[in-house]
């Protein structure tokens, strides 16, 4: 290879990130502004028309306040292991253009098991400080009072085949939520475990119909972008165009093939059995069947997962390369820093710095 891919040279900058974060302790201090935070995590890959109904819905509601959106972040790898469209940046940039004050770095959701990036989210609200967490969710019956007790700051903690509420110990449903009102409900449940209040402070949306992120990167990667025109915003055709011109996306589809490949064939097993996701028989797999060619035939070698999409994160696991202990102390002391992606003026970002109590702000812009 005659230089770095644009995909390693990302994983490299982002790993030296991670490891300072991971060093570094946060600073609180006081407010010295009452504006109103409006924070939402939302992983915009890419932005949609749902996700900016949902943004503009919360800042008719609070039309003072300042919308902070909260997009993650470090090695570009979502919490179904798979890379994002574009980097954070261009999607922190989208968020702005759409109409978000302020987009800061949520966490590197990729690498760590559901429970463990709420608990990161849970912690950036409350280093935040946030007034509203907007949310959009898919209505069906029974849901409406789940979400009626969220409202009033109850936790709900999903259990195996069942939804309960962590205050009352009632059982609010039976079965399995989807992946969209999971979120909601497990955020909740972290935002109650780290003790910070959240009684009247979410603003529940309903999803707009007929929009799928899905077909929206399946159209990108086709080069049909005109096929799901409608679904999009023409702030994120713009900036998804610009980047498809200069080789920066779609990168959702694209791996350090070479890197994971180097790692599974070269790593002892004591090594593999310390990276998050990799369990023993995972990893006594991985050194019985190597050497390996192809990324398809190291994740015949990983075990199954509860997830369908366990696998694709045992993969960014290994392409990342962070060590589980350094995971654990990152999330012991999240959020080291409050990365500023982009802001929208100055001014913006002056009320922003006096609002919130955390005092490690870092501006990427």
């Amino acid at each position: 290879m005659e230089g770095k891919t644009f995909v390693q040279k990302i994983l490299e900058r982002d790993r030296k990130l991670l490891n300072n974060d991971i060093k570094t302790k946060p600073i609180y201090g006081s407010c010295k502004s009452d504006v109103k935070i409006i924070a939402d995590f939302t992983e915009y890959s890419p932005l949609h028309m749902g996700h900016k109904f949902c943004m503009l819905q919360a800042k008719n509601q609070i039309p003072n306040g300042l919308f902070v959106a909260i997009v993650p972040g470090p090695l570009e790898r979502s919490g179904r292991g798979l890379p994002y469209i574009m980097t954070r940046e261009a999607r922190a940039e989208t968020a702005i253009a759409a109409g978000a004050d302020i987009v800061v770095e949520g966490p590197p959701m990729g690498i760590m098991g559901s429970g463990q990036y709420s608990l990161c989210l849970a912690k950036t609200f409350k280093a935040l400080d946030a007034d509203y967490i907007p949310r959009g969710y898919r209505p069906f019956p029974g849901y409406e009072k789940i979400l009626q007790r969220i409202k009033i700051g109850n936790g709900i903690t999903p259990k195996p085949y069942k939804i309960v509420d962590m205050v009352t110990k009632e059982v609010l449903l039976n079965g399995k939520l989807d992946e969209d009102n999971y979120v909601i409900v497990s955020l909740s449940k972290s935002l109650k475990k780290i003790g910070f209040n959240f009684n009247n402070k979410f603003i529940f949306v309903k999803r707009v119909e007929g929009i799928s992120g899905t077909k929206i990167r399946e159209a990108v990667f086709l080069g049909d972008i005109g096929s799901v025109g409608d679904m999009l915003p023409c702030e994120t055709i713009e900036i998804l165009s610009r980047e498809i011109d200069i080789g920066h996306a779609p990168l959702d589809k694209l791996r350090d093939v070479n890197g994971i490949l180097e790692r599974v064939n070269n790593s002892s097993i004591h090594e593999l059995k310390s990276l998050p996701l990799v369990d023993s028989i995972t990893a006594e797999a991985l050194t019985k069947n190597r050497p390996f060619k192809c990324i398809s035939d190291v994740e015949k070698s990983i075990s199954q997962g509860f997830s369908r999409h366990f696998k694709n994160r045992v993969i960014s696991s290994i392409e990342a390369g962070i060590f589980k202990e350094g995971i654990h102390n990152y999330i012991d002391r999240y959020p080291s820093v409050i990365r500023i992606l982009k802001y929208k003026n100055k001014e913006v970002l002056n009320e922003f710095q006096k609002r919130i109590p955390h005092r490690r702000l870092e501006i990427w812009q």
